[in-house]
């Protein structure tokens, strides 16, 4: 099966297309969203389940900086259900 993921420009993945993504976009979108409406990172923190620590860097863009440069197709294997 092939999925299309996006990469930067060295060709790494970036987003909810990284391996070690905690997040979709659109959660890190509505992430900053809230902050700007003034939600805090405590309430942010609980109510997407990650440590305010990790809201705190992706407010202040330290994470999900990336913009994906291109987009690429890989193969994906799919392991059979037991």
């Amino acid at each position: 099966m092939k999925q299309i993921i996006a990469v930067n420009e060295c060709g790494r993945r970036v987003g909810d297309s990284h391996h070690n993504s905690k997040l979709t976009d659109h959660e890190v979108e509505v992430i900053r969203e809230l902050r700007g409406e003034g939600m805090t990172y405590k309430w942010l923190a609980d109510k997407f389940e990650v440590s305010k620590s990790f809201i705190a860097m992706i407010c202040r863009f330290e994470r999900r900086a990336q913009v994906p440069t291109r987009w690429k197709s890989v193969h994906v294997t799919i392991a059979p259900s037991p």
